[in-house]
């Protein structure tokens, strides 16, 4: 009895393998389209992350996300104490070195040159009235020689009078200008603690909250076109070469599930990704969706070459990428085309009435 069962079940496991059927097909013409993958997000035309020059604390906000903002608008205000006690010492120098503050030191030494200009022009008199006696023999010559000596010493306080004048004047001139550099650059500094959008765009996002420090490392928000979106696309190395400015691209989106949207490549990055092995591409859409957000992550496909009528297989269908299966089991070589996900075109080797099985796993 035993036997029997197991000798049943050994001719119907023969019958199930025998009406078991080979999968099979037959090459078809159709269109065929190769193309390069490629992931990557959407981002808004001039995107930029918004960073602070300083350290500091935010003091204050001026916007809030959502709001759309002017080129050199301010965003945030850091607070420094030490900055501002700084502009304010460098604003009491330059009023302090301004020429109006120094005017009772030059009207002194004004005061000091009118007198040596009396001085000497007495002693210029004196003088001349000394040889004028002495012509006449009256005096003596030596008290010619005194007023000569004293005319020479009051020229002398005269010029130097003069001199400390224009020492002055030169040194007030360059503490003035000295002074107001030095509160240009500290007001130039305080304004650096005013932070201020690069673009004319919308605020997507604010990394920072009033309190927060920050410091030129970290972004404190995000800045970019209101209504203009572009793709920003990784191509691996190995096919970046294929790829060309103007090439058409097919983008679908988790965001819109079941859609294709139509996009061109506007951009190469010439420089590889050293770590990921791969390139940069920008894209812009042929129609844009109507709502799109920042960092939305999408999946495309750059078509890099279209036929509208190739003889193809299915790709699973070739074996070791260059034979196919004849309906007499007989491998045969076959020379291909282009390729996509699903099917690979054959340009040599297979005709519309062959029929050609599936490899088996």
């Amino acid at each position: 009895m035993t036997k029997f069962i197991v000798h049943l079940a050994f001719l119907l496991l023969l019958m199930v393998s025998c009406n078991k059927k080979q999968e099979q097909t037959k090459p078809i013409e159709e269109k065929i389209t190769a193309s390069v993958y490629a992931s990557g997000m959407i981002k808004t035309l001039n995107q930029y992350q918004v960073f602070s020059t300083v350290n500091g604390l935010v003091a204050e906000k001026f916007i809030t996300e959502g709001d759309i903002v002017k080129k050199g608008s301010p965003l945030l205000r850091i607070s420094n104490s030490t900055v501002q006690l700084n502009e304010d010492n460098a604003k009491i120098s330059a009023d302090y070195a301004l020429m109006q503050s120094n005017l009772e030191k030059l009207n002194e030494l004004q005061t000091n040159i009118d007198l040596a200009q009396a001085k000497m022009d007495n002693d210029a008199l004196l003088l001349q009235r000394q040889k004028n006696l002495w012509k006449e023999q009256i005096g003596t010559q030596n008290e010619v020689e005194q007023r000569e000596l004293a005319l020479k010493s009051s020229s002398g306080t005269y010029e130097a009078a003069k001199l400390k004048y224009k020492q002055l004047q030169k040194q007030i001139n360059f503490q003035e200008k000295q002074s107001q550099k030095t509160l240009q650059i500290s007001r130039n500094i305080v304004g650096d603690y005013i932070v201020k959008s690069e673009v004319d765009g919308k605020v997507y996002n604010i990394l920072k909250e009033k309190g927060e420090m920050v410091n030129a490392q970290t972004a404190i928000a995000l800045i970019g076109n209101a209504n203009t979106f572009l793709l920003e696309l990784q191509v691996d190395e190995y096919d970046i070469a294929k790829v060309k400015i103007g090439q058409k691209i097919l983008i679908t989106m988790d965001s819109y599930k079941g859609k294709v949207f139509d996009a061109i490549v506007a951009k190469i990055n010439p420089l590889m990704n050293e770590r990921s092995k791969s390139f940069t591409i920008e894209a812009t859409f042929v129609k844009q969706p109507e709502a799109l957000y920042p960092n939305l992550t999408c999946e495309a496909n750059i078509l890099i070459q279209e036929k509208e009528k190739a003889l193809t297989i299915p790709r699973n269908y070739l074996l070791n990428g260059d034979s196919v299966i004849l309906s007499n089991k007989e491998k045969k070589k076959v020379t291909t085309g282009l390729k996509d996900y699903q099917k690979v075109e054959i340009i040599s080797g297979l005709s519309v009435n062959d029929i050609i099985y599936k490899p088996a796993p």
